[in-house]
């Protein structure tokens, strides 16, 4: 007899974390995994909440098992394996069963499976979750994408297991197709900038300045009790002083390669497609690609030597990477809403931007206390940029000269700042009023005769007197 509130299809890590939070936040689940053994594994691991944990071999016995009209979640990896999760799947189903996809899935395929979905009548959700496994099994940040009313039906179910910040669940509805799965993947770029401006102020530390993991960690453990404080300043200080067996710093022997999955590079490439400028985020996932290329960089040391990165005592303070890092972030995050905003308006989304800040601020990697300044900001202004936000241009005011006094003397001594110079860049180039970009037209209109404007007279479609000369 059905009995499960819910079924779920892929016990993963995080999807074994998301099932053991379902069952634990009251909601009788059935699971199945194409490993049955792991199916079975995971059951009798459960503890207390097994008996909330309906372990399922076949998919004709996961959908036997749920409560109609039937919910369940994907947690398989992102592409092929999803549609054909999708194609084994619905022939079990009503045509009132919901599909729910809470994988890393890229929006435009999401927007495809949504379209489908629509078309043959079913209701079918895109959900994006983040906060990793820890974020999976005691509150993630939940971003909603498909129609309304499929988000209404389990609302009550995803808003329980969801992060809560000050009693406020971190879980919301965004708006139709691949809305969720969109916001996901600009948390995800945001992610990416943030991280790469954290290691570079550490690379400061580490080369610029001799300081040990140690030293390193008493920085970021004070930064993130201040303005910066964030979950991932919070971790860079418990990284920092962590020790391996041998008592030898954990980072001081970890291979210096960044990993990816690919969520910050789709964030990229669709910021190209809306013409929507993200160069903190796009400095960071190209750091990145060059932290892989060790045999290159390696030899391009024994080539040319290493960069000069000493600093004379003094030349940086803690306040100043501090200052620096505060307005990296605050560009960082505000290039992310604009794209979400060139987003919204592009695929008739409305997105709520108020309220993306809010089911930021708790369970997912980029939460920080910034947050909630951005969402009072995004509330007086949804469509405006956070720079012209008054909070966040006093703080640009007050803290610009020290990322500006970073970024030049990082770079006079060789070190790697991509990520803040890019802040850097945005800024000056967000406060200048007439820009360079008339050269650009005009060499264009030399060499293709694509027009410009005049700043003189209005209209479109000018040419210069340069015609016949090529």
């Amino acid at each position: 007899m059905a009995q499960s509130e819910i079924g779920l299809i892929g016990l993963g890590t995080m999807g074994a974390m998301l099932s053991l939070n379902i069952a634990e936040n009251g909601f009788p689940i059935s699971v199945f995994n194409r490993t049955t053994a792991r199916t079975t594994e995971f059951k009798a691991n459960a503890g207390d909440l097994a008996d909330r944990i309906t372990a399922c071999e076949t998919l004709e016995e996961l959908v036997a098992s749920i409560k109609s009209p039937r919910a369940i979640i994907l947690m398989v990896p992102a592409g092929e394996i999803v549609d054909a999760q999708i194609a084994a799947l619905r022939p079990f189903l009503d045509d009132d069963d919901m599909i729910i996809d809470a994988g890393n899935a890229n929006f435009r395929d999401t927007q495809r499976r949504a379209a489908d979905a629509d078309k043959a009548g079913v209701p079918f959700l895109g959900i994006g979750v983040s906060g990793g496994e820890e974020g999976a099994r005691f509150g993630p940040s939940i971003m909603g994408g498909g129609p309304k009313e499929a988000w209404d039906h389990v609302a009550h179910i995803l808003t329980a297991i969801s992060a809560k910040y000050e009693g406020t669940p971190c879980a919301t509805w965004m708006g139709e197709g691949g809305a969720g799965h969109f916001v996901k993947a600009v948390h995800n770029g945001i992610e990416y900038a943030d991280m790469q401006m954290i290691a570079e102020t550490y690379g400061i530390m580490r080369d610029g300045q001799g300081m040990t993991a140690q030293q390193c960690a008493a920085v970021f453990d004070a930064w993130n009790d201040g303005v910066l404080q964030s979950y991932l300043v919070e971790i860079s200080g418990k990284v920092s002083a962590a020790t391996d067996d041998s008592g030898a710093p954990m980072l001081d022997i970890i291979m210096d390669k960044a990993g990816q999955k690919g969520t910050g590079r789709w964030t990229v490439i669709e910021a190209q497609h809306l013409g929507a400028p993200v160069p903190v985020i796009e400095a960071a996932v190209a750091a990145r690609n060059l932290s892989a290329l060790k045999s290159q960089r390696e030899q391009g040391e024994a080539a040319y030597g290493a960069a000069p990165v000493a600093l004379a005592d003094g030349a940086l303070t803690d306040d100043d990477l501090e200052q620096a890092l505060i307005v990296g972030k605050i560009m960082c995050y505000a290039q992310g809403f604009a794209l979400l905003n060139a987003a919204s308006a592009e695929f008739g989304w409305d997105l709520p931007m108020p309220e993306i800040a809010r089911v930021w601020r708790e369970g997912c990697i980029i939460r920080s206390s910034m947050l909630n300044d951005m969402a009072s900001a995004l509330t007086e202004a949804p469509d405006g940029n956070l720079l012209f936000a008054p909070y966040f241009s006093d703080l640009i005011r007050r803290n610009e000269p020290s990322l500006r006094k970073t970024v030049t003397t990082a770079l006079a001594h060789g070190l790697q700042v991509p990520a803040l110079s890019a802040g850097l860049a945005y800024f000056d180039a967000m406060r200048t009023g007439r820009s360079t970009a008339n050269m650009i037209q005009a060499q264009r209109d030399f060499f293709g005769a694509h027009g410009f404007e005049r700043t003189d007279k209005d209209g479109k479609g000018f040419h210069g007197p340069w015609g016949g000369q090529l």
